[in-house]
């Protein structure tokens, strides 16, 4: 029997009562029924979450750095396989406590059960595709940056890994969030209307999540806490039921972010009351409160606000998501349920965080500090995120059984003499440290200077409780007094490298202009030590990319409040930046011949040659944009439109084909419809984005070709 008829049956049994007991994050158990009670709230933004033990991969913006979906796809793979593992930790046969807890009451029992399962269940609320549209926003380090293409590529590819190929039985439910419109502010995200033209919501902010639930099959899609033009997003008949249901076709179910629902009334006043907050939500196809308004449904349904109809069917997709989990079923006959919790943090899996790290780090300047000699005496280590384990954990973390900083990374491979002080607080502006930082770095070879933001500084309201904006950051400047720490040690004229740990851009002009070298290593996992000492001495060749453009200071951006798109990402940037999108150096060269395009029956198919034309092995990111010069109204700068990265020997060479996808032809009019116009498009192939910044940065220039599309 398939799981839609199961539902149904189960449905059928069921009581008002016991229909809407489901509908919450804890959802009770019904034990007449074999249903057992559940906690639908689990993590797994880049390793499982808030659940003790596990590999922690880099944050989201790191793997985006890495441009590469096929790795990306592996390490969610990954990533389930150890939330499987502890499900079935959790769900073992011979759990003594559980048994006990079975016995109780439905109420009592079934509560506590879903407390026990709470981050050990089998629907991960990720990945977060919203666009990272404005670089003051705190959670941009949960997302794949700022490009529609890029996120929806990632995304699906991470949607994919999680779920699993099998044919009868998801491996997990992957969530993608938050739908939509969704990036800051944060201390305004409860009431927050984020008022957007219909170009630019399908143009930009939606395209990742069609991609998401069209090609990616997401089982799950978390509504967000915003409005959008004026309608809260939990209560959005366009988004919710026109647009991700009757357009796209979804037939997963929507799970409201923490405490959305509640916001309908509350902070947005688009009810009356609970009842009416709730019964607007379940009507416009919020299935699953997380939170606790829908316990007002039987009054909203007493009061005719909604029909035990729509419940039904609310309920209805929510077993069927439990059912294609397997979790109503011999535990035999599930092939994930024999994942052991061994393979939780294993050795194959810390590999994998490695490489990982190694591939996520972007190298944005080096006039030739780097590589670090092995064979010099003395290195000074210095910053406040030298030794810091949170800046390698970024949010939504586990814990990882061992990790390694930055400091602990460079003493284990450098064979010389390290010696490490703070020399400032991160965010404190007391240079009292700035002494023996100075006396340190005038006595050595080489320093080593660690700098930048933490989850403390910068994340979602209420968690990154040392941010200046409930998350959000006010400026783009260094805080406390890092900048003066960096001016002190550069002074000293010894070789200075900084290693910038941060989920999002910063004003870095200084660092630039003072610095031999810049490493950006994000926030790199739990080996992220290790990947940043291998690169600076030379045992790896950085390759990440910039998923996420640099400006030049706080006066380059538009308001934060406003999510019109002109001025903001590469897509639409009107001054030039200091790092641009797509951009990132390498310990060789690279050069880009024989560009040509060709039509296919899926595509058109970007062919060209590349080859290392350095002294070392490296990976290089090839990518395509595309520009329309035929748009009845304005389109992008330039848009990326495929990628792929490749590893080439020193004096290696390999034609590398890239499928881009019709679609990427098509324009936006400001009604928010998808059409193609005759005319002129070029595209440009290299291992960066077409601007004249980025020529500067590299001194390259990308190969162009012209395309003619003649025909509608």
């Amino acid at each position: 029997m398939d799981p839609k008829t199961r539902a149904k049956t189960f449905l059928a049994s069921m009581t008002l009562g016991e229909k809407i007991s489901q509908m919450f994050h804890q959802a009770r158990g019904i034990s007449r029924l074999g249903i057992p009670a559940y906690n639908w709230w689990n993590e797994c933004l880049h390793g499982v979450g808030r659940a003790g033990i596990a590999t922690v991969f880099p944050q989201p913006i790191g793997l985006a750095a890495m441009f590469d979906a096929l790795f990306l796809k592996e390490i969610a793979s990954v990533i389930s396989d150890e939330v499987r593992a502890k499900y079935n930790e959790a769900t073992g046969q011979d759990d003594f406590w559980g048994e006990i807890l079975k016995s109780l009451p439905d109420a009592v029992g079934g509560w506590l059960l879903a407390q026990k399962y709470w981050y050990r269940g089998l629907t991960c609320w990720s990945p977060n595709i919203n666009i990272f549209r404005d670089p003051r926003w705190g959670r941009g380090h949960e997302t794949y940056g700022e490009d529609p293409f890029l996120t929806s590529r990632l995304g699906v590819a991470f949607v994919q890994g999680l779920q699993g190929d099998h044919p009868d039985y998801l491996k997990v439910v992957a969530t993608p969030k938050h739908f939509a419109v969704h990036s800051g502010p944060e201390g305004m995200r409860h009431s927050f209307n984020a008022v957007v033209s219909r170009k630019d919501l399908h143009e930009t902010y939606l395209p990742a999540f069609k991609a998401c639930v069209q090609e990616g099959k997401a089982a799950s899609v978390m509504s967000a806490y915003n409005a959008v033009n004026g309608e809260p997003c939990s209560a959005n008949v366009e988004l919710l039921q026109y647009i991700l249901r009757d357009e796209w076709g979804f037939d997963g179910f929507v799970v409201s972010d923490c405490g959305a629902i509640d916001d309908i009334y509350k902070h947005h006043h688009k009810a009356k009351d609970y009842p009416e907050a709730a019964a607007r939500a379940v009507q416009a196809g919020c299935d699953l409160n997380c939170g606790d308004v829908y316990k007002y449904l039987k009054e909203a349904i007493s009061k005719g606000l909604v029909s035990e109809e729509i419940i039904n069917r609310s309920v209805q997709r929510l077993l069927e998501a439990r059912l294609r989990l397997g979790m109503f079923d011999d535990p035999e006959k599930v092939p994930y349920n024999k994942i052991s919790p061994e393979i939780i943090d294993c050795p194959e899996h810390r590999a994998l965080a490695l490489e990982a790290s190694r591939r996520s780090m972007v190298l944005l300047k080096n006039d030739g500090a780097l590589p670090l000699s092995k064979y010099i005496n003395k290195i000074a280590v210095i910053g406040p995120n030298a030794d810091a384990l949170d800046v390698l954990l970024g949010n939504y973390n586990g814990t990882p059984s061992s990790h390694i900083t930055a400091l602990n990374g460079i003493r284990a491979l450098f064979s010389g003499e390290t010696v490490f002080v703070p020399g400032c607080d991160l965010k404190r502006k007391n240079k009292s440290g700035f002494g023996e930082a100075l006396q340190l770095a005038q006595a050595v070879d080489a320093v080593v200077l660690c700098l930048g933001l933490s989850p403390r500084l910068e994340g979602e309201e209420g968690d990154a409780l040392k941010a200046d904006a409930s998350g959000d950051k006010l400026s783009l400047k260094l805080p406390g007094a890092q900048e003066e720490l960096l001016e002190l040690l550069a002074a000293t004229g010894k070789p200075l490298v900084v290693a910038l740990f941060a989920g999002s851009p910063l004003d870095l002009r200084k660092v630039d202009q003072l610095a031999n070298a810049v490493i950006l290593a994000w926030y790199p996992g739990q080996d992220g030590g290790n990947a940043l000492a291998e690169i600076l001495f030379g045992d790896f060749n950085p390759s990440g990319r910039l998923p996420v453009t640099f400006v030049r200071s706080d006066e380059d951006l538009p308001p934060f409040e406003d999510y019109s798109m002109k001025g903001r990402t590469y897509r639409y940037l009107e001054k030039p930046p200091l790092y641009p999108f797509g951009f990132g150096l390498s310990y060789t060269s690279f050069e880009y011949s024989d560009f040509v395009l060709e039509d296919g029956e899926d595509g058109i198919h970007a062919s060209v040659r590349v080859k290392n034309s350095g002294i070392r092995s490296g990976g290089e990111i090839v990518q395509i944009y595309l520009k329309n010069h035929a748009v009845s109204v304005q389109g992008p700068n330039f848009q990326l439109c495929g990628f792929k990265r490749i590893e080439l020997a020193p004096g290696e060479s390999a034609q590398v084909t890239i499928q881009i996808p019709f679609s990427m032809l098509e324009v936006i009019s400001e009604d928010g419809i998808s059409h193609r116009e005759p005319g002129k498009f070029s595209f440009y192939a290299g291992g960066q984005q077409p601007d004249s910044r980025s020529e500067e940065l590299t001194g390259k220039k990308d190969s162009e070709f012209e395309y003619r599309f003649l025909q509608v």
